[in-house]
C-alpha cells in the first residue's frame, strides 16, 4: 500500500520545510510514503527546499491555481503507484501528524474520500462572519451533493486510487467544493475527521477577500450543480417559477369572479413570462439531463483508460474484506 502526501505550493519558503519535516515517515497499514511538491511557479526557493528535503518537486513555469496544481500532483502520483493520496498545504495551516488519522477510514474500508474537519467554530483567526460564511458554505455544498460534511473548504484530505479514478477537476478555482459535488453524485463514500489547525502563518492567496471567495465559490458550486445534478436544479426552478406564473391568472380570475373587469393586462402579462421561463427551464432540465447522461458514458470510458494507465483499482470495501 503506497500513499503520496502532496503539497500544492506558491512561494512557501517560510514554512515548507516545518511542513515537510512534520509529515510522517510511518503509518500503520502503509508499505511506502512518498511526497511530492507541486510548486506553482514560486518565484522564492520553494522548489530548492522541497528537493532538500527529499520531496518529489512537479513545476509549473507560471502560476497555474490551486486545481491545476491539485489535478497535475494526482496524475503524477497514480503514474507512481499511488494507492492513496493525501492533500495538504504548504502554509503549514493542517497538523501533519494526523496525516495517519486521516488514512485510516480508507484503510478500514469505510470510506473513499476523508476530509480534515478544522472546527471552524474553534479557529480564533476567524471573524465571527466568516465562521457562519463557513457553516453556510458547507450547508450549501452538503444540500448539493448529499453529503453531511461540517467543513466542506477544508483541503487537508484523502483520496483513494478508486475514489481518484472517478473524479475529474475542471474548475480552475478549487478543486474543495467540486470534488464533493462529484462525490456525492457518484455514491463514493466519504466521511471526515475532526482536527486542530495549526496558528495562522499568512493570508490566503485564493482570494483577495471573503466577499470574493463567496462569490467564487458560488460560481463553482452552481456550476458543480448543473453539472452533476441538473434536473433537481432546474426543476425546482421551473416550479418555483410555474407557481408565481400562477398568481397573477389566479387574482384574474377571482377579480373576474367577484365583477372586477378592470385593465389587468400587465399582470397577465407578468404570470406569461413567469410561466414561459418555467417551461423553459423543464426544457434546460430535460436537455442538461441527457447532456449529463452522455457525460457519465465519456467518464466510464476515462476510468477504463485510467486503469489501462495506472493499473486496476479497489473499493476500500472490497480491499478491507480481501477481495
Amino acid at each position: 500500500m503506497k500513499l503520496v502526501v502532496q503539497v500544492p505550493c506558491l512561494n512557501e519558503e517560510a514554512t515548507l520545510a516545518t511542513v515537510l519535516e512534520a509529515i510522517p515517515t510511518q503509518i500503520d497499514g502503509i508499505d511506502e510514503i512518498e511526497v511530492q511538491v507541486i510548486d506553482d511557479g514560486s518565484t522564492d526557493a520553494t522548489a530548492a527546499i522541497a528537493a532538500a528535503h527529499g520531496a518529489v518537486v512537479i513545476r509549473h513555469t507560471r502560476t497555474m491555481g490551486l486545481a491545476q496544481s491539485f489535478r497535475d500532483g494526482v496524475e503524477a502520483a497514480l503514474a507512481r503507484g499511488a494507492d492513496i493520496v493525501v492533500n495538504t498545504d504548504g502554509d503549514n495551516q493542517y497538523p501533519q501528524e494526523r496525516i495517519g488519522d486521516l488514512v485510516a477510514p480508507i484503510l478500514a474500508g469505510t470510506a473513499e474520500i476523508v476530509i480534515g474537519d478544522r472546527q471552524t467554530h474553534q479557529i480564533a483567526h476567524f471573524s465571527p462572519f466568516k465562521k457562519r460564511m463557513q457553516r453556510f458554505g458547507s450547508w450549501v455544498v452538503n444540500k448539493a451533493a448529499g453529503t453531511r460534511l461540517p467543513d466542506a473548504a477544508s483541503g487537508f484530505r484523502a483520496y483513494s486510487r478508486f475514489a481518484l479514478y472517478r473524479l475529474n477537476i475542471l474548475t480552475r478555482f478549487s478543486y474543495t467544493m467540486e470534488t464533493i459535488i462529484q462525490a456525492g453524485d457518484k455514491r463514493l463514500a466519504i466521511t471526515s475527521v475532526p482536527i486542530d489547525t495549526n496558528p495562522k502563518t499568512r493570508e490566503s492567496r485564493l482570494f483577495a477577500n471573503m466577499g470574493e471567495h463567496m462569490w467564487r465559490s458560488a460560481q463553482a458550486i452552481m456550476r458543480s450543480s448543473v453539472m452533476y445534478r441538473p434536473w433537481p436544479l432546474f426543476a425546482s426552478l421551473a416550479g418555483i417559477l410555474g407557481f408565481v406564473g400562477l398568481i397573477p391568472f389566479v387574482r384574474y380570475a377571482i377579480l373576474v369572479m367577484i365583477g372586477d373587469h378592470g385593465n389587468h393586462l400587465q399582470s397577465l402579462i407578468l404570470g406569461t413570462t413567469l410561466l414561459v421561463a418555467a417551461a423553459l427551464c423543464l426544457a434546460l432540465g430535460v436537455i442538461s439531463d441527457l447532456l449529463k447522461s452522455n457525460r457519465i458514458l465519456a467518464e466510464q470510458q476515462l476510468e477504463r483508460l485510467k486503469e489501462q494507465q495506472y493499473g486496476p483499482a479497489v473499493s476500500a470495501a472490497d480491499r478491507a474484506a480481501g477481495r
